[in-house]
């Protein structure tokens, strides 16, 4: 399936996608809530093409968790997350479940999540003096001449697998193609995305060495996005390594645990387009994210002696 999508060219969609995407699997399949089996706070900071006029920016935040309830095992997530592309600005909030079954040496896990996209369009900043034959772009009706803004509600499905060594899942985004409305005459739709992705864990004899190579497979079925990334972990706490998008970019990741649980990363990514030429310096990426045990049952032992009674 990889090699056939190789022939497609791919451009920009939709949704932003991350460098560290397989930090923050839950952020597009719902049914990676709380895979991890740990309670777990992330949050992202991206900044695309920088030196570029109002270049790509995107704040992610996250909250998952595992919970059981009686002997079934469940997972839940609230992600939000704040983009501003030009004069389009992008906020969604999504509330996510997963129900997860034990099956084999892993999890089988579905999942859905619910929530809201808002766009918002700085129609008053729009450059109208433009001299053209053509196209007169002042009485355009269709582009906003005020600050919009407008909402609708969100939906997604997945399914996902994931075991000690590896993991996979399917997901759909925007399920139901939202629609928003700023004007009777400026209207978006938000195209539904498809998310396919793998990795796997390989642990070398040296047991202080693993290598995480990793697949992340984008499409809204007009156009694809393929990320491939290879790292390498050094004693469960250093890891560096390269990441690859498809007619996009290439770059560098590294990371660390500062402490137990707390966990910080960062990237820096070189355009492989012919905006490399035109003096865009690259994109820049930075997550924390902090994870523990909630469902860890603490140990008690009693003892009783004959000699005390």
């Amino acid at each position: 399936m990889l090699l056939s999508l190789l022939s497609f060219a791919a451009y920009a969609q939709f949704d932003v996608q991350p460098a560290h995407y397989m930090f923050f699997q839950s952020s597009y399949n719902p049914a990676a809530a709380g895979s991890e089996g740990l309670f777990r706070v992330a949050g992202l900071h991206r900044m695309q093409y920088a030196g570029m006029p109002k270049m790509p920016q995107t704040t992610l935040f996250h909250v998952e968790s595992p919970f059981p309830i009686k002997k079934t095992q469940h997972g839940a997530a609230i992600h939000f997350m704040n983009e501003s592309i030009g004069l389009l600005t992008n906020k969604t909030v999504d509330f996510q479940y997963a129900y997860r079954h034990k099956l084999g040496k892993g999890y089988l896990s579905a999942g859905i999540g619910l929530g809201f996209v808002s766009l918002g369009f700085q129609g008053d900043s729009v450059f109208t003096e433009i001299e053209s034959d053509y196209h007169d772009i002042t009485g355009d009706m269709h582009i906003p001449t005020t600050a919009e803004e407008a909402m609708n509600f969100d939906m997604g499905l997945g399914v996902y697998y994931n075991a000690e060594d590896w993991y996979a899942g399917i997901s759909f985004k925007h399920l139901n193609y939202p629609v928003i409305r700023w004007t009777d005459y400026s209207v978006f739709t938000v195209r539904g995305t498809m998310y396919m992705v793998g990795g796997y864990n390989w642990q070398l004899k040296n047991k202080k060495f693993q290598i995480k190579p990793s697949a992340l497979i984008q499409t809204d079925f007009s156009s694809w996005s393929i990320a491939l990334t290879g790292l390498v972990e050094y004693n469960q706490r250093f890891r560096g390594g390269l990441t690859w998008r498809l007619q996009d970019a290439v770059g560098i990741l590294l990371g660390m645990d500062i402490i137990s649980g707390l966990t910080c990363g960062y990237t820096y990514e070189l355009p492989t387009t012919r905006l490399l030429s035109y003096g865009v310096w690259g994109s820049h990426e930075i997550f924390l994210s902090y994870s523990f045990d909630i469902l860890r049952q603490k140990k008690t032992s009693k003892y009783k002696s004959i000699r005390i009674l």
